[in-house]
């Protein structure tokens, strides 16, 4: 009884304030100024997976990987159906999410190269700044756990970015096993190697290495709970804690003992895949139990999704989506996502419309009674009230994404239940994402202004666009010259006879 009063003298509390957010024509991205803001600030906690596919989860439809605490956090809290990233790969994703605007920009298209620590020292530019600054400002306790991507020299460094705690790895990716990495770590130090591959590397605390001995995602997982606990850290402020797995980004690595729950699986990459998915799944569960024993889970946002879809060739499924990682279809940049707010964020509920991970920057804002700088641009907006109420918010809107090749850009754009596709050097094609998940009928002859109109939206996104600040792989700076990618050739050919 007392937990439902609790829960229930919560709700009421949240209802103000999106009472008061409701004065505003629209949901604005300019959030409660935290001097005035009475109301309770959540916890944040933010799970990220790392190229998870969008039917890998039970509260997806998956049927052979099993989720139960997964599932559980989305039984009795909202499944976003569709739920989007700002790019359909990594570090442009990550770039993203921390800093609410779309990554091109800000130079952020293309992942940093491999090994930046050492050989370029590139990182997300300092005129950003992270969601994780604003928060700490706003006398937040935060974290980061896992992956980072972002930038590996000091001046880029998490600690520097707004994270008073790290625990994890500052390049893209990671083995899992440090009995098999570390040796060859070891080994290759003594020869005097000045660059040695990121997926070796030690882990590091705050700057200093440490000696790692579990499985990654366990070890991370273990990090999340530690955190959360340490209240002699974090006092009575509350936390934000952003915990980005790596797994199940290969290499595709998993516990025998993990295995061996799949052996059903015939398909080796589909069962090692499972696996580490499981492992992700067995963590949440040990974060859940930390913040119920530690009377933090009431008062706890969660919310968890995937960088970008899954990678196909590795072992994902992204039914009933198309494609995958790095396509601009559906299963490339829509995926799994949903979040937990006990007597807040209702419970069996599917929240169907548009969600993009650059929503979180201000939506967290907004909660935590936070100020976004004056003159910082965001390109989310403050999704709370509409999410509550089960309304869309950003009805008539759109949400972008566009990855770059050589000599053209595969470009989406969702609007409503609509979406517009180019893929190469073809023509533009557009579907019923709600009805065609899976853009199987091009309905463009049916809905011509429609497709027009997001194309010219699209164009005029571009123009905001910057100059990549570094490409990955190096050769990529020969094609955007050589194909003056920078003028998006081809892209908006539709629009043509409108300009005559």
């Amino acid at each position: 009884m007392k937990r439902i009063i609790k829960q229930l003298s919560a709700l009421s509390l949240i209802l103000i304030l999106i009472l008061m957010s409701c004065g505003a024509k629209t949901p604005s991205a300019d959030p409660i100024d935290s001097e005035t803001n009475t109301a309770p600030r959540p916890n944040i906690l933010m799970i990220l997976c790392d190229d998870l596919g969008y039917a890998d989860v039970g509260f997806n439809g998956s049927t052979d990987i099993p989720t139960p605490h997964l599932d559980s956090l989305a039984a009795t809290g909202t499944v976003c159906a569709s739920g989007y990233v700002a790019h359909p790969f990594c570090g442009p994703s990550r770039a993203g999410l921390l800093t609410g605007r779309y990554p091109h920009e800000f130079g952020s298209q293309f992942n940093l190269p491999v090994n930046s620590d050492d050989l370029g020292g590139e990182g997300i530019t300092l005129n950003e700044t992270f969601i994780s600054k604003v928060l700490q400002g706003a006398g937040y306790h935060t974290g980061i756990v896992g992956k980072w991507h972002l930038g590996g020299v000091d001046q880029y460094h998490p600690n520097v970015r707004g994270f008073d705690d790290f625990y994890g790895f500052l390049g893209g990716g990671h083995r899992y096993f440090p009995e098999q990495y570390r040796p060859i770590y070891e080994r290759q130090k003594a020869e005097g190697r000045k660059v040695i591959d990121d997926y070796l590397k030690p882990l590091e605390h705050n700057g200093q290495p440490v000696r790692e001995t579990e499985y990654i995602t366990d070890a991370l997982s273990r990090e999340a709970v530690r955190f959360i606990s340490d209240e002699e850290q974090r006092g009575e402020d509350p936390f934000f804690l952003y915990l980005a797995y790596n797994a199940p980004h290969s290499p595709l690595e998993a516990k025998e003992e993990d295995l061996q729950l799949f052996a059903h699986i015939k398909d080796k990459k589909r069962r090692t895949y499972a696996a580490m998915v499981y492992a992700v799944d067995r963590g949440v569960g040990q974060i859940v139990d930390a913040l119920e024993s530690t009377g933090q889970l009431d008062n706890t946002l969660i919310v968890f999704f995937s960088d970008n879809g899954g990678k196909l060739k590795l072992g994902a499924n992204n039914t009933p989506l198309r494609e995958g990682k790095g396509s601009t279809c559906e299963g490339g940049y829509r995926v799994p996502m949903m979040m937990h707010w006990p007597g807040v964020v209702p419970a069996g509920r599917r929240y169907e419309y548009p969600v993009s991970a650059l929503d979180f920057y201000p939506t967290f804002a907004s909660l935590a009674g936070a100020k976004i700088p004056t003159g910082k641009k965001v390109d989310g907006k403050n999704i709370w009230p509409s999410f509550i109420n089960g309304t869309s918010a950003r009805e008539g809107e759109v949400i972008y994404a566009m990855r770059h090749r050589p000599g053209y850009s595969d470009i989406g754009v969702r609007r409503d239940e609509l979406k517009a596709l180019k893929l190469s050097k073809d023509t533009w094609r557009l579907y019923n994402v709600m009805t065609d998940p899976g853009e199987t009928t091009d309905i463009s002859e049916q809905y011509p202004d429609e497709l027009r109109e997001m194309v010219r939206s699209v164009e005029q996104w571009s123009e905001t666009h910057t100059e990549p600040l570094w490409y990955n792989p190096p050769e990529l700076e020969q094609d955007w010259t050589d194909y003056d990618m920078g003028t998006f050739p081809g892209a908006f050919d539709i629009l043509k006879s409108d300009k005559k």
